[in-house]
């Protein structure tokens, strides 16, 4: 290079770096700046249990929990924490990696160090690093296999495979709010989905169960989920999406399957929320310690009928209120003694997740519901949306955010 060139920095190098040779760069870049000695990129697998390390083959090493030790807690704490190590002359530190509110992982990196405990400024830049890094991660992946495969403990259905391709991601966060969301069981699903859509002035979210199990919800999601999407990137209402999607299907089926659907549009300057409640599944609302459903009409599901009118309803969230919907395969689940899974297991729930993030109440539910039939798998998907709504102060400029 000659002498009168910039420096690459360290973002430019990674966007530079082959699609599978991330890991690699990340730690020759961290070596040159912080005298790395080891790097370690670990990503949470589907089912939120366990954090796999990337590797080139067999694509991933032995993994740790998501949930426990030094790793587990920077993954779910959503911070650094710095581990001593039995070398008094390093620490790993272990960094969150999170995109737009999507959890990928952890990065963790051994630097020289001492029993004093890591530099501040260091773990800041760290951090940073980190987060460029997790970018990088979500671009490649539309080139290479590498991180999808190290993501996955087993082999993944057909159907589950068409479904988590079909997701945005777990997460999502901006100054207006933050939506977690947990799908069980990851590696076998079939028709539940959930999906969102972020504008300067609007959020677009939807929750999707399509009736049977295995490729034939996952291709009936799969349309439905396809017409919302094309209905909503033209601009179209709330009702109509739902109208247009409720055709495709029936066009599609003859109105022998599917899809039940909860559409909502909030209005990030109001916190009015627009909604359009297609079949089976619940919303409720969390305003301080008060859980109550949010009363909403109960509209056909998409493609049971030709040609069905939808109606919009509307009601308004606050900042600090927290929404939690939840899938048929949720509400609608019985105990092996016959007992539904019903609102007073769920606010119990709700009530001691109150104050932790909503990925975490997400899983939590999940949790309960997988304890409630007794520890085994789930037999039908549960799928559920937990999103905090902040709002955003009056007269804050409504472009350019």
């Amino acid at each position: 290079m000659n002498a009168a060139e910039p420096v690459p920095s360290a973002e430019a190098r990674l966007r530079a770096a082959p699609p599978h040779a991330l890991v690699a760069t990340a730690g020759r870049l961290l070596a040159e700046r912080f005298g790395a000695l080891d790097v370690t990129l670990l990503l949470a697998d589907y089912g939120l249990t366990v954090l796999q390390p990337v590797t080139h083959l067999p694509h991933t090493g032995a993994p740790v929990s998501a949930h426990d030790g030094p790793a587990g807690t920077a993954f779910t704490s959503q911070n650094p924490v710095v581990e001593i190590t039995a070398d008094p002359a390093t620490q790993l530190v272990h960094l969150p990696i999170t995109v737009r509110g999507d959890r990928l992982g952890v990065l963790s990196v051994r630097v020289p160090g001492s029993g004093s405990g890591a530099d501040p400024g260091t773990v800041l830049r760290l951090g940073d690093f980190a987060t460029g890094l997790g970018h990088e991660v979500a671009t490649a992946g539309r080139d290479t296999d590498l991180y999808l495969q190290a993501r996955r403990t087993r082999r993944l259905t057909l159907a589950a495979e068409m479904q988590w391709q079909l997701l945005p991601g777990r997460g999502c966060a901006r100054d207006e709010y933050v939506i977690g969301a947990h799908l069980e069981p990851a590696y076998a699903i079939g028709g539940d989905n959930f999906d969102w859509s972020t504008s300067a002035d609007h959020l677009t979210l939807t929750v999707t169960d399509g009736m049977g199990q295995g490729i034939e919800a996952s291709l009936l999601t799969g349309l439905a989920v396809g017409a919302l999407r094309n209905a909503r990137r033209a601009g179209i209402g709330l009702a109509d999406q739902a109208c247009l999607a409720d055709q495709a299907l029936f066009s599609q089926y003859g109105g022998k399957s599917y899809a039940s659907t909860l559409l909502l549009r909030f209005d990030l300057d109001t916190g009015t929320v627009h909604a359009v409640d297609a079949g089976s599944p619940q919303l409720y609302r969390q305003r301080g310690t008060t859980v109550e459903r949010v009363d909403l009409e109960a509209q056909l599901p998409l493609g049971m009928f030709e040609e069905t009118d939808y109606e919009e309803q509307t009601f308004q969230v606050e900042p600090g209120d927290r929404l939690v919907a939840i899938g048929s395969g949720v509400h609608g689940t019985r105990s092996a003694g016959g007992e539904l899974f019903g609102e007073a297991v769920l606010r119990q729930i709700l009530g001691a997740t109150r104050q932790t993030q909503p990925h975490e109440a997400a899983r939590s539910v999940v949790a309960g519901l997988i304890e409630h039939v007794g520890g085994e798998g789930l037999l039908t998907d549960a799928a559920v949306v937990c999103l905090d709504w902040r709002g955003r102060p009056a007269g804050e400029a409504r472009f350019g955010r």
